[in-house]
This record gives C-alpha cells, structure tokens and sequence, in this order.
C-alpha cells in the first residue's frame, strides 16, 4: 500500500500512483466500446449481412467479447499475482496497437469476420488487464480511500463506454468515410494508452513464487474453489457478476431498442447510452460520500431495489410508446417527445441505482481477499461475470425468438433481479444488517467520527468503548471499515427486535460469573477464537449500559482476554448518546421515542491503540474519560 498521504477522491487524480493508472483503464475502455459500438451499428444500420441479423448483432458482438474472460481469465489472474502490475498492463497495451492495426483493415475492407476476430481480441486484451487492474488499486491506496478510488474507476470505465459509445456511432455515421474515421481514431487511442502506461508507477509481484499452470481449465477450477474459500468474498462475486448479467441485457439492446421500439436513428441509440453511462458514473461517484469513505455495502440493498423499480417502469414506458412508424427520429424529435423522457429517467436512476449496488462490493472484494491471492480472486470474479453475460446474451436471445419484445425482455430481467439478489442477501445477511445499520445512525442520529484510521483495518485487536444506549454496537459497527464481534451482556440478546438483531451479526452474549459459571467462560473462549481468526473484537468494559450517563468502573474481563492473546486495543468514545431515543434516561429506552427529534447529533472520538503490555482496567478507563473530555466531532 501506497505511503503517501490519504487524500479525497478527487486528488487521486493528481498523483502518479492513480492518475497514469486511471488513464490507462480509462482509454482501453473507450477504444473497447468504440470498436464494438461502431461495429453494432454498421451491421445494424448499414452493411446488412444474412448471417448476422440486426437484431441479433448486438448478442453477438458481445458475447465474442466476453468469451476470453471465460477462457483465459485464470491464467491472466496468475500473470497478475506473480509478475509487476505496472510491468503487466504495459505489456498488454502493446498487444492492444496490435489488435487495431488489424481493425483498422477490417474496417477499412468492410470484412466482417476479421472485424469479428478482433471484437474477440479486444475481449483478450480487457481479460488480461482485469485482474491486475483490481489488484493494483488496494496496493496503492488505503482502505480509507478504497471506496473512492473505486467509485472513480467504475465512473471512468462508464464514462469511457460513453465516449467510446457515443464516438463510435457518430464516427460510422459519417457519409462514406465513417468506417475510415473509426479505424484511425482506434489505432490512435491504442497508442495513447500504451505511451500513458508507460508513467504507472512499479508495483512489486504479490507472489513471485507463484508457479504458472497454463492450463485454463484446471486454473479456472482452482480459481472459483480459491474464491469460495472467502464465503463474503464469494457471495460478493456472485453479486457482481448478476449486476454484469443485468447490464448486459440492457446494454446490448440499445441500438435494437433504439431503432425497433422508439423508432429512432443512430444518434438516439448513443443518447441512449449517454443517459446510462451518466446515471452509472454519478452513481459510483456518490458512494464515497454515502458511505463517509469507508467500504459500506450497505448500499447495496438500495442498489438493488432501484435497479428493479426503474427497469420495471422501463418496461411500462416502453410498452406504451406508438408502434415505430415513418422515418428515423433524430434526437430533437426524440427528445422532443414527453413519453421519451420517461424512458430516460428510467434509464439514468436504473443505472445510478447500478453504480450503489457495484462500487460497495468491488471494495469489499479487494479488502477481504488475501492480498498473495487477490488478483486470482478477482480473476474469479472475470469468470463469473463472463458465463453470467455469455448467459445473459443466451436468455435474451432465445426470449426475443420465442416473440417477446425488448421491453418484455426488460421486464423479465427486472423480475429475475428480485429472486437472484434477494438470494444473494439471503446467503449475506450482512449487506442488509449495514443497511439497518445506516439507517438507524442516519435515520435517527446526525453522526459524526473523529479518530477512525485508528481502528485497525486487519490483523486482530480489541476496540473497548464506553456504553451509554442500545444501538451503541450498531453506531460502532458503522463507523468500523470491517466487521467487528461484539462481546456483550446476555440480557440485551432478550431485548424484542434489537436481541434478533444481535443474534445476526453474531454477537457474543455473556452472563455473569456468579450467575452462568459456564456461560462466562464460554464467552470468553468464543473472544479468543475471534482474535486468533485474525478478526476484530468490541468489549464493553462497564459490563452494562449506564444509567445514569457517566462512565462506570472498568471491569477486568479484557485482562483474561489479552493474557491469552496479546493483542492492540483501540480506546474510543461515544458523545452526546446519553439521553437519546436508545438510552436509558427515562429508565428504559424508547420511553419517550424521539425525544430529542430527528437528526439530533452523536459522535464518535477513536483514540491510537495501546501495546497490551500497557493495558489495565485503571488506564483504560483513564483513556475512554480523556476521549470523553475531547469537544464532539
């Protein structure tokens, strides 16, 4: 990881360890899309060749595209882990000046099989610069801007199909030498993107020992089991890979969709685009934000029921439109017309609601998977989301030749969405339990953090907090860039509704000694086998939630953990709870619901972790009371 200076989102695109790289992804994204998009709507538009129906050139295209992400993903996952990033992506932009010198004759001989061919290299050329792309980001920046750093690539890869879409369609639309201009500005994009990799900074091999197997299958086999090891991590793959499965269908209907159900020219089929890829890039964007830089998968829930909402109504717009009659409309017709705004709201929020639901799970994806293994891993991931669109372009091609219309097909996709990704949350509850969780710290409280790049991002440790309310472990939780295991007392777990809760995220319930002999030691074995698991543990050392606002007296309970284990512990404390709907003010919580309104202000003030050879009851209570003193965020 990068040693320089954490910085906002924005600013990564002024240093050398992001911006060289951005670029990099940024131009073989646009030149992708450029030839695919341009080539879609020569043979949609104007060269019509029996064997490639328009309607099904867009299936096509694409699924020759993401054929080598099925075939050759493993093996560019290894190349990734064992050899320097930056040494990788320069190799395999060279390749990319060779592949369109080829395209450059195909377009320039209207030779439709080498164009093709070229489609399926320029798939190669994005299935060897997958991994290692996903790969360098957590190597060069901090989990703290991991999320943003995300955000800006997925908003500069949809940005990049924008123009690559858009300069595509323009450019082929140019009365007869269309072709030639694609062909030009695709070898010269090549070759800006090989001379701008060239400044990526060196990123040293995760795994130099790491012995090659060139067979795929077998790789690819070895991969999936790899990623599976990781039950978070591959949950979040199968997720990704139906948000690919999702967009495919959409994104490979637009020229058909354009010109068949709306009715309009080449230049629609791009505005088309235009609105998606925008709605896609906003949506990555604002993760940084929502999430307060921090991984936040709890955005994905919304995520998720937005790119149902939305498709569905695409279905609805779309199927009420005037049957295509007449000429071609152009754009200002098109836009001109108030059904067809609907159709690009739809398309713009279903995609916003896309860029919440992928840009969480990418950055949960490169914190979780160890990082001698994290280019496979995201190897993986390539597989996955190529069979998932190599299927998707399967489905919608045999729901089209069964007679279903495009927007039946939109419709279809959107009910599927709500089976696949309900399942998926019912394989990871944590994805809805984050969501709960920020909506009871944004719904209810105004929260502010001060001190948070304290509480450690891997490796074991024990947070200790004061405990003033009932969501303390839930405002913690938020506030935390990994899962932690809270340790707390038994009679919480009886609470209606906030005991289920605990019961989920796994809590450890304890008893006191004299009450549950057994009980308490159990908990405390169960504390240690977090540690040595590597994970984070949250102790609260007043043993119950105070009645009367102040802090009480430190039990020794953390003393019999770190004998054992001796590991960090992070002092923090928790400001302005103490009378709030969750705390025992009244005598019981939610005696006086929203007592202090709506929105009313907490913080949170993490202190630097002390070695445990510096640990007591006394000293800790000391730190928590200093933290206490501190002014509130």
């Amino acid at each position: 990881m990068s040693s320089e200076k954490e910085c906002g989102q924005f600013a990564l695109l002024s240093q050398k360890r992001f911006a060289p790289f951005f670029l990099t992804q940024f131009l073989g994204a646009a030149n992708d899309n450029l030839l695919k998009f341009a080539f879609t709507v020569l043979v949609t538009y104007q060269l019509q060749v029996s064997w490639l129906p328009a309607k099904l050139a867009g299936l096509v295209i694409g699924a020759l595209f993401i054929l080598p992400f099925v075939l050759l993903s493993a093996t560019a996952g290894q190349w990734a882990d064992k050899y320097d990033k930056a040494k990788v992506m320069q190799a395999v932009k060279g390749l990319e000046i060779v592949i369109m010198v080829l395209a450059t004759a195909g377009f320039w001989m209207q030779w439709i099989p080498l164009l093709l061919g070229c489609v399926f290299l320029m798939g190669l050329h994005s299935t060897l610069f997958g991994p290692v792309k996903y790969a360098y980001l957590p190597q060069h920046l901090s989990e703290r801007e991991l999320t943003g750093g995300n955000g800006l690539v997925e908003m500069g890869t949809f940005v990049a199909i924008l123009l690559g879409n858009v300069g595509g369609g323009l450019l082929v639309s140019v009365p007869g030498t269309g072709v030639h201009w694609v062909a030009g500005v695709c070898l010269a994009v090549a070759v800006l993107g090989w001379l701008v990799a060239r400044g990526i900074p060196a990123s040293p091999s995760s795994d130099p020992t790491l012995k090659l197997n060139w067979n795929p299958a077998t790789e690819t086999w070895r991969n999936l089991k790899l990623a599976y090891e990781y039950p978070s991590v591959f949950r979040s793959l199968l997720g990704i890979s139906w948000m690919w499965f999702f967009g495919a269908v959409f994104l490979s209907q637009f020229p058909a969709f354009a010109r068949d159900v709306i009715g309009g020219d080449e230049r629609v089929a791009s505005l088309l685009l235009v609105v998606f890829s925008v709605g896609i890039a906003a949506g990555s964007l604002l993760c940084e934000t929502l999430s307060h830089r921090h991984v936040e998968i709890g955005l994905v829930p919304i995520g998720a029921v937005g790119m149902t909402v939305f498709a569905f109504d695409l279905y609805l717009a779309a199927a009420g439109l005037p049957p295509v009659q007449g000429a071609w409309l152009t754009v200002s017709a098109f836009v001109s017309q108030p059904a067809h705004w609907r159709v690009m709201a739809d398309l713009a929020l279903l995609a916003f609601s896309a860029g919440l639901y992928s840009v969480p799970m990418y950055a949960l994806i490169q914190l979780r998977a160890k990082a001698s293994h994290r280019a496979r891993i995201i190897a993986a991931n390539n597989i996955l989301n190529a069979i998932f669109m190599i299927v998707s372009s399967v489905m919608a091609g045999a729901l089209l030749g069964a007679g279903l219309s495009i927007p039946q097909v939109f419709g279809v996709t959107a009910v599927l969405n709500v089976v696949v990704v309900g399942y998926v949350f019912w394989l990871m509850p944590e994805y809805i339990i984050r969501l709960v969780m920020l909506v009871i710290t944004r719904g209810v409280y105004r929260l502010r953090v001060r001190g948070d790049e304290h509480i450690p991002t891997d490796g074991p440790a024990i947070l200790v907090c004061n405990h003033v309310s009932f969501v303390d472990a839930i405002i913690l939780g938020v506030c935390s860039p990994r899962p932690m295991v809270f340790l707390m007392d038994h009679r919480i777990f009886k609470t209606p509704g906030i005991g289920w809760f605990f019961r989920m995220v796994k809590a450890i319930p304890i008893a006191p000694q004299k009450e549950d002999p057994q009980a308490y030691e159990q908990a405390f074995e169960r504390a240690r086998q977090v540690l040595r698991d590597g994970d984070l543990l949250c102790l609260f050392p007043e043993g119950a939630i105070t009645r009367d606002g102040q802090l009480q007296t430190f039990k020794a309970g953390i003393m019999k953990i770190l004998a054992s284990d001796p590991v960090p512990v992070v002092p923090a404390a928790l400001h302005n709870l103490w009378g709030s709907t969750f705390s025992r003010i009244e005598g019981a919580a939610m005696a006086k619901p929203l007592r202090r309104g709506l929105f009313n202000r907490v913080g949170l003030v993490v202190g630097p972790a002390m070695p445990a050879s510096e640990v007591s009851p006394e000293g800790l209570q000391a730190r928590v009371q200093a933290l206490l003193n501190e002014p509130s965020p």
